[in-house]
């Protein structure tokens, strides 16, 4: 019998210690992570958390839903309307653009593909109201491209570009396509081409090996980026300020009216949480339209 538990007693012993080590090193990556959880904790939740409180206050200073009743006047359903139509509509435009872009780049050598994404980067280099007003000089009535409309004879008179729905997607689709870019590249780069090669090698077209190999593989990247422009088109004030000329009324601009014209921190608190939620609602959506969870090994 103590022949047995000496032969045991080793075992045990080891075990023990790589459970002790194992707990050591949970504890050590949970204190590394405390500084961070600290971060967003006061940086985000306390915010999130006043803002949702402050939605329930009323003008006279008592718990009310008066806050949520006025957002079913006609100009914050129209407004709410409007922020979803654009943001959708650039979205897609960004899909439909930066798609191409970063498959493209993808398949370029390195050094090749390095020299093309200075092209992406490149609007990061400005500010959003430097390119804002580039677009403005553009668009306007008597700008660049009314003015190459008008001389090539597609059009006879000036259109309006500016002031409108129109000039306010240009704009926002101008400053978000490289959030779309960057993450669908990184994504179509860690690809590996033998799958391609596999479907091939089995009769399929190089169509047919895109739609069924490549682009399934590229879908963690192409959420990705529907989620930063979709989310950043949400919350755009100053291009759809500036280009919208304050007809193009997004829900972010009902929130700075609120609070700057009117100082109704109830009432913009409670635009706020509704975008939030109305914002988490659609990333489930997309999370479950296109599945990222599985192609990361989820179930």
């Amino acid at each position: 019998m103590s022949g047995i538990a000496a032969a045991v007693a080793p075992g045990s012993t080891e075990a023990s210690y790589f459970a002790r080590a194992e707990r050591k090193e949970a504890l050590s990556f949970a204190l590394l992570a405390v500084p961070g959880l600290v971060v967003i904790g006061l940086l985000l939740i306390v915010p999130v958390g006043w803002l949702f409180v402050l939605s329930f206050i009323g003008k006279d200073g008592g718990v009310s839903l008066e806050n949520y009743a006025r957002l079913a006047q006609p100009v914050y359903v129209i407004t709410f309307v409007t922020t979803f139509q654009i943001a959708g509509i650039v979205t897609v435009g960004s899909i439909l653009l930066g798609y191409p872009v970063a498959y493209l780049l993808s398949q370029l050598s390195p050094r090749a593909a390095a020299i093309c994404m200075i092209f992406v980067i490149l609007p990061f280099w400005t500010s959003v109201l430097v390119r804002t007003y580039a677009w403005l000089v553009l668009l306007q009535r008597r700008g660049l491209i009314n003015s190459w409309l008008v001389g090539l004879g597609i059009i006879n008179e000036p259109i309006p570009l500016v002031n409108n729905f129109i000039g306010t997607t240009i704009g926002m689709l101008h400053v978000l396509l490289p959030f779309m870019i960057l993450p669908l590249y990184s994504n179509m780069k860690t690809i590996d081409t033998d799958y391609l090669k596999a479907a091939s090698s089995c009769g399929a077209s190089p169509m047919r090996a895109f739609w069924d190999v490549f682009f399934p593989l590229s879908r963690p990247g192409l959420f990705a980026g529907t989620v930063l422009v979709f989310i950043l088109s949400l919350g755009f004030y100053l291009t759809p300020a500036l280009l919208g000329g304050g007809r193009v009324s997004m829900w972010s601009m009902q929130i700075a009216t609120n609070v700057s014209t009117y100082s109704n921190w109830g009432a913009a608190s409670a635009l706020g949480v509704l975008l939030l939620v109305v914002t988490i609602a659609i990333l489930a959506a997309l999370n479950k339209v296109f599945r990222v969870d599985k192609l990361y090994g989820g179930r």
